[in-house]
């Protein structure tokens, strides 16, 4: 009995600090101002132009190959 009660009891323990580590480091973080929204919202239009840039190549390289 104990053989399966030590490991369980090991588990338990990592799982809570895990989630004890979680739960602080989502309490700490701050909500996001007004440059982290404009810095977020530069790096998704420069993603979608990255996207779009590499779809429109492949396409133009898959054409002049056929």
């Amino acid at each position: 009995m104990i053989y399966f009660l030590v490991p369980l009891a090991v588990a338990v323990l990592i799982v809570a600090l895990g989630t004890t580590v979680l739960v602080r480091r989502d309490r700490r973080r701050l909500g996001a101002g007004p440059e982290t929204l404009r810095i977020e919202n530069e790096a998704t239009l420069g993603l979608r132009g990255a996207r779009r840039r590499a779809h429109a190549y492949q396409n133009r390289f898959l054409r002049e190959h056929e």
